[in-house]
């Protein structure tokens, strides 16, 4: 019998990646709360916000993103896998490298680097209002 409105492929995957990283169901603690935002009368009146809480690590996810609780369950669980997965990699967490190359690209530039911006700019300029249209020697 499947524990959630998914594939079994899907639910093996995720149950595979829960045990490779050492959680089991006793660690978790759910909780249901009442979601916000669109979805009627099925969101004001039944908790479909799920709140999962690894004890262990303290960690603490909320998902609410589908109408059904059955299927929050299983995307909180998927949810707080990947947070562990992130945390336990490190830096070498695909989402770690993508947060390091965004900062990377915010960063201020040096004024060095500034100045060979713009002094580069500067010949590219130059050199294009040399291609004029070829002129007859009038």
């Amino acid at each position: 019998m499947s524990l959630f409105p998914v594939s079994p492929k899907k639910e093996a995957e995720l149950l595979h990646a829960m045990r490779r990283l050492g959680i089991s169901e006793r660690d978790l603690e759910e909780s249901f709360i009442r979601s916000s935002g669109p979805g009627g009368q099925n969101v004001n009146k039944v908790a479909t916000c799920v709140v999962l809480r690894h004890a262990p690590s303290g960690m603490e996810v909320r998902c609410q993103q589908e109408r059904s609780q059955a299927m929050n369950r299983f995307l909180a669980r998927r949810l707080l896998v990947h947070k562990l997965e992130a945390q336990r990699l490190g830096r070498l967490s695909a989402e770690a490298q993508r947060i390091a190359k965004i900062r990377r690209q915010k960063r201020k530039r040096s004024k060095r680097a500034k100045e060979k911006l713009l002094r580069d700019k500067y010949l590219r300029a130059r050199k294009k209002s040399l291609r004029g249209p070829v002129r007859s020697g009038e």
